[in-house]
């Protein structure tokens, strides 16, 4: 199990400096900044928000706190589904990794 949490702790870190790395590639307006703002508020909290479930107190806690870190991981995708139909970003990963999967 610890190897799990491991695991699941490690991609949605990779997945907050994946998301710092991309947003870069946004248009600097100010569109482009209150959607990179919240883009990255959402796409990094889910990681803290899973190292906060890993010491939750009880079984309700813990499900509340995963509850919040899917929250947040649905939040991160509608802000990248936005990205994508308005262009803000001009990176074709983002274009391939939406054509994809969105």
């Amino acid at each position: 199990m610890k190897n799990e949490k491991q695991n699941l702790s490690e991609r949605l870190l990779e997945y907050a400096v994946n998301s710092i790395k991309l947003t870069n590639k946004f248009s600097k307006d100010i569109t482009g900044k209150y959607i990179v703002s919240q883009y990255i508020r959402s796409s990094t909290s889910a990681g803290a928000n899973y190292e906060e479930a890993c010491g939750a107190e009880s079984k309700a806690d813990f499900i509340h706190k995963m509850q919040i870190v899917l929250k947040e991981l649905r939040e991160s995708a509608y802000w990248l589904k936005l990205v994508f139909r308005t262009g803000i970003s001009k990176s074709e990963n983002l274009r391939l990794h939406y054509k994809r999967d969105g």
